[in-house]
């Protein structure tokens, strides 16, 4: 009689347990759900990840003021447009009004940071702990509210539902001069202090532009993470199917409105969070930058980064971020181009042109944004010298 035990063992070894095991030579053949839902589930992606990381905190010492002022701006305008990627990327609803809950939040920190005793709302609260927190969560509340409608609209009606709003809240502010100090005045904007140390000036930490610069990409990362971990969960399971079929979406359990009104207050605390730091930076908030051009700039970084990705939505903020600096340097370039608002045309004027004309441009060619180009450019050199 033949055994067999020395053939069935090592058949038996192959066998796939419920515990994760590295299989030497396959990245990207995985044992478990573990490995499968893993944030970085590849040890490229964990190096190269990494090294972006270590990278742009280099940058904090080898840029000058003026560039890293810039980007620092770019990361934070990141984080508003994940938030908008939240809702109108992974869950599905349309929303033209995120300057509205940007403004909220912009507000809501100057009127904490600000003095008690000055011209304009204030009650002398500068730790940056105190006030991002609560510029996020009034946005939210802000954004809760208007969720609800949500429930009843979808698409284009609900697009100008939200459109209403940015100009609902153009005027309120412009009119509340105790809060915003009115057009062409503004007020002091939000001060980022921490545990009594002054962020926004030259101290032990490095210049203002290099402490910006680190507070931003940190608190960047943390809001990046934050929102792939939520798009990986039970939560961002649900936006999808929402998403892609509502009607399916109710049928096999998922609470519409639930989940409509999460999305909304989630992606308005990102604005209003992104609102109370963007203006850190320049020191001064004015009701007359909350118009439709900001919102119109948000879904410019969304559409050309890539809908639905995180990482599309941070290389679509930094790609119209980096771009502005080359308009507003046209009129040195092109003489016809003013840089006088009052004169046509004029290169506010340009950019809102070209916003429209990128988003066109890509929706036609490459609907999946940078990210999508990316993909391309990955999956050609992983099957390189082959064409399939």
């Amino acid at each position: 009689m033949t055994d067999t035990r020395s053939a069935a063992a090592p058949a038996a070894a192959d066998i796939p347990t419920g515990r994760s095991r590295k299989v030497r030579g396959r990245p990207l053949l995985y044992t478990s759900y573990a490995q499968d839902m893993a944030l970085l589930d590849t040890r490229a992606k964990r190096v190269w990840t990494g090294v972006l990381v270590l990278l742009a905190f280099a940058l904090a010492v080898l840029l000058q003021d003026r560039s890293l002022e810039v980007l620092a701006g770019a990361y934070v305008l990141a984080i508003g447009a994940i938030g908008l990627n939240i809702v109108t990327g992974y869950a599905g609803q349309v929303s033209l009004g995120h300057a509205f809950f940007v403004a909220i939040g912009a507000y809501t920190a100057a009127a904490l940071s600000g003095p008690v005793d000055g011209d304009r709302l204030g009650y002398g609260i500068a730790e940056i702990w105190i006030w991002l927190p609560a510029a996020g969560l009034v946005a939210a509340a802000a954004g809760v509210l208007v969720a609800p409608l949500a429930t009843r609209l979808r698409g284009l009606y609900l697009a100008v539902v939200t459109l209403g709003l940015v100009f609902l809240g153009e005027h309120v502010f412009k009119e509340w001069q105790e809060l915003t100090g009115g057009p062409g005045v503004g007020r002091e904007a939000a001060i980022p202090q921490l545990f009594g140390t002054r962020l926004d000036q030259d101290g032990p930490l490095g210049t203002k532009e290099q402490t910006l610069y680190v507070l931003m990409l940190v608190l960047l990362i943390v809001f990046a993470v934050a929102a792939r971990n939520l798009a990986r969960s039970r939560i961002g399971r649900a936006f999808a199917a929402i998403r892609d079929r509502d009607i399916a979406a109710e049928v096999i359990g998922v609470p519409l409105t639930r989940y409509k009104v999460l999305a909304f207050g989630i992606s308005s605390f990102y604005a209003g969070c992104a609102g109370g730091l963007l203006y850190t930076i320049s020191g001064y908030v004015e009701p007359g930058s909350f118009s439709l051009l900001m919102s119109v700039q948000f879904i410019a970084m969304v559409l050309i980064g890539g809908v639905a990705t995180v990482s599309g939505a941070i290389a679509g903020a930094l790609f119209i971020s980096l771009l502005q600096p080359l308009t507003r340097s046209l009129p040195s370039l092109v003489p016809f181009v003013s840089g006088d608002t009052t004169q046509t045309p004029n290169v506010f004027q340009v950019e809102t042109v070209l916003y429209g004309l990128l988003i066109v441009l890509f929706l036609i060619f490459e609907p999946r944004g940078l990210f999508g180009l990316w993909i391309r450019i990955r999956n050609y050199w992983k099957s390189w010298p082959f064409s399939y």
